[in-house]
């Protein structure tokens, strides 16, 4: 069975691979969600669970922007170059997958005050909560699509030159 390179970049190096870029960023989010929940349901703006939240964020932002950074250049630029990918569902998990930069970067931003300076805490509160939503939809997107046999795709692909 032929296999999405995000499931593939999962599968190989275990379990380096899966902790990496996988597990780490679930947990993060994860974390966030939760903690998220709390913060507002309570109300929470300081404290054990608010710090916890505060860190998580930071370190997920920026850890996620590694990750962005290291499979833009040793994944996504050599499979376009070289016609790698594995159909267009190849293309939507690996897509998917490193949007999720576009919601956690912000977070970590926004906890070191570089955005949103000038909201209020509740308007910080639902970016926040959206960005973790948004960064949710991202990854499961990226994990349905990735575990898909590009090889039942291929005969409906859409983007020409593309290669098993």
């Amino acid at each position: 069975m032929s296999m999405t390179h995000y499931m593939s970049l999962l599968a190989s190096n275990q379990p380096w691979n899966l902790i990496i870029f996988m597990a780490i960023p679930v947990i993060c989010a994860e974390t966030l969600t939760i903690s998220e929940f709390f913060i507002i349901f309570d109300r929470v703006k300081s404290g054990g669970l608010r710090t916890l939240n505060k860190v998580v964020g930071i370190f997920a932002g920026f850890y996620f922007t590694g990750i962005f950074f290291y499979l833009l250049f040793n994944a996504v630029i050599p499979l376009t170059t070289t016609n790698g990918w594995h159909t267009w569902v190849d293309v939507v998990a690996v897509g998917f997958y490193l949007s999720g930069v576009l919601f956690l970067l912000p977070i970590a931003l926004m906890e070191i005050g570089v955005i949103f300076k000038n909201k209020t805490d509740e308007e910080k509160m639902k970016i926040h909560f959206m960005l973790v939503g948004g960064f949710l939809v991202v990854a499961h997107i990226a994990m349905i699509f990735g575990m898909v046999n590009p090889e039942i795709i291929d005969s409906m692909s859409v983007m020409p030159g593309m290669t098993n």
